[in-house]
């Protein structure tokens, strides 16, 4: 399995990840930082991937979302975006929502 594959495979597998620089324990950055902050406070679990582990992985992720920047989150294996546009739903509201969404999905799948 080659690294765009096992990227796919985290977010087909698990409903909430997040690729990130660090880990949700020590984000590396204010962006991860934020998000893993706005992530906390629904008390779902979600994966984290530290892409500073790998340095290609930056680059495969990117060919998967056309999206430039870390942190980039997905719920239910739909890329939601990075740190402005996370906040941006938090605020608003819809991020509830879409994660409220996913776990019903999980839940009966």
């Amino acid at each position: 399995m080659d690294l765009k594959e096992w990227i796919q495979k985290q977010i087909d597998e698990n409903m909430i990840v997040l690729f990130m620089k660090g880990k949700k324990e020590m984000p590396m950055c204010g962006f991860s930082n934020a998000v893993v902050q706005v992530l906390n406070q629904y008390g779902l679990p979600f994966v984290d991937i530290n892409i500073l582990e790998t340095p290609e992985m930056r680059n495969k992720l990117s060919e998967i979302t056309n999206w430039p920047t870390i942190p980039q989150l997905f719920i239910d294996r739909k890329f939601i975006g990075g740190s402005d546009i996370t906040l941006e739903l938090h605020k608003n509201g819809e991020l509830k929502t879409l994660l409220e969404n996913a776990e019903k999905a999980a839940l009966t799948s």
